[in-house]
């Protein structure tokens, strides 16, 4: 959709974090948090509502760590707004999931490897994997529970970033690590975007994933192998090249691109395109729908079309990618961005 408002909203909550993932398209833990205090962020909630969204994903940083989190995703539902969480898992125990089952249409938990050495490697903290696992263990627990109680089950699965340090992982999550978990509803297994620390050239030729492996990823022999491998108590498997957020003009046109999809920064400024930097304005400033506007134009910028034009691999994608945050960053990002923009990972 690219009319008059959005369907959904991905809200970055915080840049606060417990990792230091080697991916972090927000490179959370690594700047200020941002975080609104809690009038504001209710008030985001209910202009959200207002707007018409439909559904909204929390994420962050950790968007656990902002304590008025579930009063927020309380305000959304309230409204008819179905809500995500995405989360590391290092908060969640016992306690707290049997709440977030309750609150959350969905709850995504954070795990990029079938082991521990591959998974904090990726996460950039020993331990992440134990705390992943742990949160799984806890709502597969809550939602054991709840089903006995006569009610549904909760809607937690497993959100695997693809590199190239964990592809060969893929078929362990999906056949040692999921049958872990009975309760276990999804696997979104998605490649990692060319944004934030995923942008700069180092990690573009070392962790982003091959042609080669994007062919396969792309086979549709390969999802069906990992779906004869995972339990069948999982309703859905989704394995993607994640090229619809590219937002190129092709996709665009043929109705491929995630199009519909508002991006807010843990102050309220909303972007461009959800994985690009470039703001377009803030929602405690301006309406609404005139930010919707600006966004949807900014996808018809000469710059953006002639550099998005032919992006069908990861290394041409990363490249347009940095000239498009370079050229549309605040000068008050372009000090934060410019070692990946300028080609410097080091």
């Amino acid at each position: 959709m690219t009319g008059t408002i959005p369907l959904s909203a991905n809200w970055d909550m915080t840049y606060a974090c417990q990792l230091r993932c080697t991916h972090c398209y927000s490179e959370s833990g690594r700047r200020a948090s941002r975080r609104l205090p809690r009038e504001d962020m209710l008030r985001i909630a209910d202009i959200l509502v207002a707007m018409g969204i439909k559904n909204v994903q929390l994420s962050g940083g950790e968007p656990l760590l902002v304590e008025e989190m579930p009063e927020i995703a309380a305000r959304l539902v309230a409204g008819g707004v179905r809500v995500a969480l995405y989360t590391n898992g290092l908060l969640v125990n016992d306690e707290n999931a049997r709440t977030f089952g309750r609150l959350f249409h969905r709850i995504h938990v954070s795990l990029d490897g079938a082991t521990a050495s591959v998974h904090d490697r990726i996460r950039g903290r020993a331990g992440s994997f134990e705390g992943a696992m742990r949160a799984l263990g806890c709502l597969d627990r809550a939602s054991a529970a709840a089903k006995a109680e006569g009610g549904e089950r909760i809607g937690f699965g497993i959100d695997t970033v693809i590199v190239r340090s964990n592809f060969h992982e893929l078929e362990a999550l999906c056949a040692q690590i999921a049958p872990r978990f009975p309760g276990l509803a999804f696997m979104r297994l998605g490649a990692a975007l060319p944004s934030g620390l995923a942008n700069a050239e180092r990690y573009v030729e070392e962790e982003l994933l091959s042609d080669a492996q994007l062919a396969i990823l792309r086979d549709p022999a390969f999802s069906g192998h990992l779906r004869s491998v995972l339990p069948a108590t999982v309703e859905q498997l989704r394995v993607s090249d994640n090229f619809h957020h590219a937002m190129d003009p092709g996709r665009i046109d043929g109705g491929k691109a995630q199009a519909d999809l508002l991006h807010i920064e843990p102050d309220g400024a909303v972007r461009s395109m959800a994985i690009y930097e470039g703001t377009v304005g803030n929602l405690l400033h301006d309406p609404p729908e005139e930010l919707w506007r600006r966004a949807v134009e900014r996808r018809s910028h000469p710059l953006v079309r002639r550099e998005l034009a032919s992006v069908d691999t990861m290394r041409a994608w990363a490249a347009a990618s940095r000239r498009i945050d370079g050229y549309f960053a605040a000068p008050e990002e372009r000090a934060r961005i410019a070692p990946r923009v300028l080609g410097d990972s080091a």
